[in-house]
């Protein structure tokens, strides 16, 4: 047996290239012509085509080798403005960040033999990038990033003092620690040690870490994960004070409503994950965003998505809620856990219906949830009705041993060979890109949406679903919404949903369940209330009011104190001004 394997194109020159000191095949891209044999000769489907747009090949910012990932263009950073940049998982957005943070030098596609940085600033000469990289090469600039994965940072805090307060006044340069430490609810955890801080206690000690610093860019990868809908806006207000006239900020965000608060300008990225990515020209946000969900690019006559996502919401009307011949009760009920004490109104639910709880963090709803399931037995002589529960927990950890799909063999097998449930559920969530793979080597959001499929496909008559947006990208969150409420309507099951991100809770909700009071001490769930009047009170508590976009309905927040915001205060409807709700009709 020779020590290397190759196949030769008829002209003789190398296309596929296997050598013992690699073991990865290497693929001459010039060669192929797209006829599709190799797909079809390979197992396993390890080898795919993929077609490139032709003018983007002189645009290649970055490549970590041959066949592999690639980057075009990068996003365009202004000083006196938020960049926002939306996009699907593993499009290159952190690549891009850790490009424009001076982390990772950009070798142009040229992997074998990189380019020095003068060429580089000659590639981008004319654009505002000349600048921005001339700034950093002379260490002009100082780049502090908050990095996506929260859950990390205990792990590389090095030395002996951890605590939340020393490790925010080493770093502090600004003046602005005690509205960092107001603004992002970090007062009570001033003295607590950092590896003893929950998800979100963690993402708000990371952002308001960077926001004290001294720097000349600031970027945050994700800083909505974990945190409540009023946290989410606290930690925009603090990035947004960020701003000074010779500064930048970039925030990647999944959250399209908090990505819409947050920033001055967007950037889009498009492509393949983990094959290409493209940036955009910046656009206006709201133009931005809409491009996103459209999924098409009228600048470049360009669309990298089949099918635009638009937002009609279901707004349980009176007419759905009059029909309750099939409702189901639930009587008021009363838990104490430790210290933290909740009260629940009494409410009912019927087939075909979605109910989304809002609320802050430590109000109760996951409690709320398992009093439902009977995993925790209300306080006194109250009984919940025996049904039968599918819940999907809050946090996701995998103890399976085996693939994807021996775990569904095992627990949902009926649900899973039913080609109805194949066709509602597991395709759209895009399952097959992962399904051979070990459970326990699955990313964040592929557990997330494997976790989804579980809770559907167990046979039950109400699904709790805890936070199902968690760790998912904008775009497989609203797939992941239609999935679930096609689902729950097509069964004539239903649903209570935890969910912090606004526009999947009203698209996803028929009524809503508002919780109320002190997080973590004493905690009120209201009866079950139209979509309408619930969020009106939810977002009254928070003071914040959402108009919505004419084109794809969407919910948008207004900027605090606009004049929009204070004529729906006035008016005290704080969700949709009325002329708003007559265009999804």
């Amino acid at each position: 047996m020779s020590d290397k394997l190759t196949r030769a194109s008829r002209s003789g020159k190398l296309c596929i290239e296997v050598t013992p000191d690699s073991k990865i095949a290497f693929l001459s891209e010039s060669l192929c012509i797209g006829c599709g044999i190799c797909p079809k000769k390979c197992p396993f489907g390890a080898i795919t085509i993929i077609n490139l747009p032709t003018n983007l090949e002189t645009q290649v910012t970055h490549r970590y080798s041959a066949n592999s990932f690639k980057l075009h263009r990068l996003p365009m950073p202004r000083p006196g403005n938020v960049l926002g940049l939306v996009g699907t998982n593993g499009i290159g957005k952190s690549t891009a960040l850790k490009i424009l943070s001076g982390k990772l030098k950009p070798n142009l596609g040229r992997f074998e033999n990189p380019p020095d940085w003068e060429d580089v600033i000659k590639h981008f000469r004319g654009s505002e990038l000349q600048n921005y990289f001339t700034k950093l090469l002379e260490d002009d600039l100082k780049a502090v990033v908050k990095p996506q994965y929260v859950d990390q940072i205990p792990k590389a805090i090095r030395g002996p003092q951890k605590s939340v307060k020393f490790l925010l006044e080493s770093r502090a340069a600004l003046d602005n620690l005690d509205e960092v430490l107001s603004t992002l609810e970090l007062k009570h955890l001033y003295d607590r040690d950092v590896t003893l801080l929950s998800g979100g206690e963690l993402q708000r000690f990371a952002i308001g870490t960077v926001c004290v610093q001294n720097a000349d860019v600031y970027m945050f990868d994700e800083p909505s994960s974990y945190l409540d809908v009023k946290q989410r806006l606290s930690a925009a207000r603090i990035i947004r004070s960020l701003l000074r006239p010779d500064d930048y900020v970039i925030v990647v965000e999944h959250d399209l409503s908090v990505l819409d608060y947050l920033s001055d300008y967007v950037c889009v990225l498009y492509g393949q994950p983990a094959v290409y990515g493209v940036v955009t020209l910046p656009h206006s946000v709201r133009e931005g965003i809409n491009i996103f969900l459209d999924g098409h690019i009228p600048t470049e006559n360009l669309r990298f998505r089949e099918e635009s996502l638009t937002f009609r919401i279901s707004e349980g009307t009176d007419d759905f809620i009059a029909d309750r011949s099939r409702a189901f009760r639930y009587p008021s009920m009363e838990k104490a856990l430790g210290n933290f004490h909740l009260s629940i109104d009494a409410g009912d639910f019927t087939d075909s219906e979605i109910i989304v709880m809002m609320g802050e963090n430590g109000t109760g709803k996951t409690t709320f949830c398992r009093l439902l399931a009977g995993a925790l037995k209300p306080d006194g002589a109250k009984k919940v009705p025996e049904m039968k529960i599918s819940m999907k927990p809050q946090t996701i950890t995998p103890k399976f041993e085996g693939t994807v799909r021996q775990l569904f063999f095992k627990k949902i097998r009926p649900a899973f060979l039913s080609p109805q449930f194949q066709t509602d559920v597991v395709k759209p969530l895009k399952l097959d890109d992962f399904i051979d793979q070990e459970v326990k080597n699955l990313s964040g959001g592929e557990l997330q949406r494997v976790a989804i499929v579980l809770a559907l496909g167990l046979p039950a008559d109400i699904y709790l679903i805890d936070e199902p947006s968690a760790y998912l990208d904008s775009e497989q969150r609203i797939i992941a919404a239609r999935v679930i409420k096609r689902f729950i309507m097509h069964a004539k099951k239903t649903a209570f949903i935890v969910e912090h991100d606004f526009i999947m809770a009203t698209y996803l909700a028929d009524r809503v369940i508002v919780f109320d009071g002190q997080p973590g001490i004493k905690s009120h769930a209201n009866t079950p209330e139209s979509l309408l009047t619930g969020c009106n009170t939810f977002l009254k508590n928070l003071d914040v009011t959402f108009r919505r976009d004419p084109v794809n309905y969407r919910p948008r927040i207004n900027k605090l104190n606009s004049q929009l915001d204070q004529e729906q205060k006035l008016s005290g409807n704080y969700f949709f001004l009325e002329e708003d709700k007559s265009t999804s009709s």
